[in-house]
């Protein structure tokens, strides 16, 4: 699934769309349910933005487009009138440019800034900068019997972390993501925090940083030696990765 990083990604790539008057188009059926471009073709993109894994599109006249994508979806910006083959969900066309939403399920319109919404979304970690006290107090309200690792990935507590990151900042800060929040200091849980800020921005700005544990089973952890291992975690069953040399405690699942 993409995270808050590539949402980000997406939407400064949008940018080149802000401030002008665009055509819309949904040549997929089920996003032409929607009734989309009856309602946005020809206003003004006054502005998009990322917040947690959404991506927020506001129109003149307050209307705020709502994107998730899912597991699949791909926004893409190409020259206005590029070739392409298949039905996109979205197309948002410029005097020079169009954004192109592929494969995404989730569009809901004024959805972005209702309070349905929005309220349910904890702060984004790449904020700048970063709300981390909101964050904490989020995570130490939630039950603090859960693991921190599922607890990561819960967008109402923080936004914008996904898989990859939330992998890569326990791994920064030597957390075992089987570790309950009751057995995670405040200082800890800060580290792990700023961890995925600072990964996340500078993959936003482009730089790719080492992975260390995600996706890398079964190889030598780079800081100890260690074998890294995965198992599946949470209600979701969302894998978790991490090293059982310098990342201890908790119930991690016997190996």
């Amino acid at each position: 699934m993409p995270e808050g990083d590539s949402l980000h990604r997406a939407a400064a790539r949008l940018q080149v769309l802000v401030g002008e008057r665009v055509q819309v188009e949904t040549p997929h059926p089920r996003a032409a349910t929607k009734h989309l471009a009856e309602r946005l073709d020809g206003l003004r993109l006054e502005a998009v933005d990322a917040v947690g894994k959404n991506l927020l599109l506001r129109f003149e006249g307050g209307l705020v487009l709502r994107s998730h994508l899912r597991m699949t979806g791909r926004w893409r910006v190409e020259p206005r009138g590029a070739r392409r083959a298949g039905r996109p969900w979205l197309v948002l066309r410029g005097e020079r440019h169009e954004a192109v939403l592929w494969n995404g399920p989730v569009l809901e319109l004024d959805g972005g800034v209702r309070p349905g919404v929005a309220s349910r979304l904890g702060p984004d970690i790449l904020a700048e900068p970063p709300d981390l006290d909101g964050m904490l107090a989020r995570l130490r309200a939630a039950p603090q019997a859960r693991q921190v690792g599922d607890a990561l990935l819960d967008q109402r507590l923080v936004a914008g972390i996904g898989n990859i990151w939330k992998a890569e900042s326990l791994w920064e800060a030597r957390v075992s993501p089987w570790r309950s929040l009751a057995d995670v200091s405040d200082d800890d849980l800060r580290a792990v925090l700023e961890a995925a800020h600072r990964l996340m921005r500078a993959s936003v700005a482009g730089t790719r940083p080492l992975r260390h544990v995600y996706r890398r089973v079964g190889r030598a952890c780079r800081r100890c030696g260690a074998v890294i291992r995965s198992h599946a975690q949470g209600d979701a069953a969302r894998t978790a990765y991490w090293c059982p040399g310098c990342q201890v405690g908790g119930n991690a699942p016997p190996s």
